[in-house]
């Protein structure tokens, strides 16, 4: 039992007390916000923001350049999504669930490559090609960014990419020696596979109302 919590979470025996707090802290809220997401609910975003804004600190702290970038572009799109899942389409409705259309699968592609040369250059200017986590970074910081773009337009789609990208950062993260932030990931999973099917059916009985 101890080596196996020692294999766990025997990193952190390195770290400063008050930055595995706040670790433990950003993942609580960042758990709260997806699971308000799950529920089509507005407190995803100033959860959201809350673990985002404490994840940019740690990974600057812990020199995570990538990682960083998606949290800083989460606390950004947190900003614009909570102003469309508040915008009033009519008298009554807010901005609605609804499905990818063309033309935001063609931005979802401009995005994803755009943010795979934007993370190229940072990381080039950092010189943080120094390990083959770099290279898986930079495929999920691109997957986080279409997925949080797709979650700020309110598009059931947006599930996929949190699917995708949460099932990779779970070995990453624990690789990386961040065992709680893997946890958060895993659960992230279950929870976005959960939130696909809720979107889903929300669009259905819409379809069926209408």
């Amino acid at each position: 039992m101890s080596s196996m919590f020692d294999y766990l979470f025997g990193q952190y025996s390195d770290y400063d007390t008050v930055d595995t707090v706040l670790e433990i802290i950003a993942v609580f809220f960042g758990l709260l916000s997806v699971w308000f997401s799950k529920q089509n609910n507005i407190w995803v975003y100033p959860t959201g923001m809350i673990s985002t804004s404490i994840f940019v600190y740690l990974l600057l702290k812990w020199g995570l350049i990538g990682d960083m970038l998606i949290n800083i572009y989460y606390f950004s799109m947190s900003v614009y999504g909570w102003y469309v899942w508040t915008r009033k389409v009519d008298e009554e409705n807010v901005t609605p669930i609804t499905r990818v259309t063309q033309k935001e699968h063609k931005i979802s592609v401009i995005i994803f490559f755009a943010t795979i040369v934007f993370v190229f250059v940072v990381y080039q200017a950092f010189d943080k090609w120094n390990s083959w986590t770099a290279y898986v970074d930079t495929i999920t910081t691109a997957v986080f960014f279409v997925g949080m773009w797709l979650m700020a337009k309110r598009k059931v789609e947006n599930w996929v990419y949190w699917i995708i990208g949460d099932i990779i950062s779970v070995p990453l993260y624990f690789y990386k020696g961040f065992t709680f932030t893997s946890f958060q990931y895993l659960i992230f999973t279950i929870l976005a596979v959960y939130g696909y099917n809720a979107w889903k059916k929300n669009i259905n009985n819409n379809l069926q109302i209408s």
